[in-house]
């Protein structure tokens, strides 16, 4: 299976997620490593998720400003990729040498910080996962913010994206990709995939 575009997956804590994800082509599977996350994966969890998929990059996804508690998340879970929410950390991050993805709310920032944000700090970043809470819409007037900035830049989009929305969003806004959330099992090995799963699918390339 392939994907039209690059896909994260934030957030997954189960097999069920995991090996789905990676049989219809998604590129990026994101676990959290912070214990005090309601999404957490502990390190034995994670090595028995991940023995079990193949052909996928591992995000290794925490919001810790420790660079101690960081170095030490890196050597237990060994992901492919870091991701962090704190931008002035890149720099020192970067010294690790995983490649990292800076995770940003549009709630915490305006268009124009966003754009000084993305300006100052993509030479160390291998992608910027962009999202929004349920209060902020996708509008024209977004996604005509968002359009230069993500021709510019290595962009994730983390929200706006419908079964039915999808392939217009992708038709408007050239970025690097997607970024999707998994969601919990409703007993183990059963997972009822619903929007993740519509959306994989309304980019499914045949063949």
């Amino acid at each position: 299976m392939s994907l039209q575009t690059t896909v994260k997956i934030s957030n997954v804590t189960n097999l069920s997620d995991a090996r789905y994800c990676a049989g219809m082509g998604v590129d990026l599977l994101g676990f959290s490593m912070d214990a005090d996350s309601p999404n957490y994966v502990n390190p034995t969890r994670f090595a028995e998720i991940r023995s079990w998929v193949a052909g996928v990059h591992i995000v290794g996804e925490t919001t810790s400003t420790d660079p101690d508690e960081i170095e030490t998340l890196l050597t237990t879970y060994q992901p492919d990729l870091l991701q962090v929410e704190e931008a002035a950390m890149l720099p020192y991050l970067s010294r690790f040498g995983k490649p990292l993805m800076l995770h940003i709310s549009l709630s915490q920032l305006t268009l124009d910080q966003l754009e000084t944000l993305l300006a100052t700090t993509h030479a160390d970043v291998e992608y910027f996962l962009i999202d929004s809470p349920a209060t902020v819409q996708l509008n024209e007037e977004l996604k005509a913010a968002i359009k230069p900035l993500s021709v510019r830049y290595p962009i994730l989009l983390g929200f706006g994206a419908s079964a039915e929305t999808v392939q217009a969003l992708l038709a408007e806004l050239p970025a690097a990709g997607l970024a999707l959330t998994g969601g919990d099992e409703t007993a183990p090995g059963n997972r009822d995939f619903g929007d993740l799963m519509d959306v994989l699918e309304a980019i499914e390339v045949d063949g």
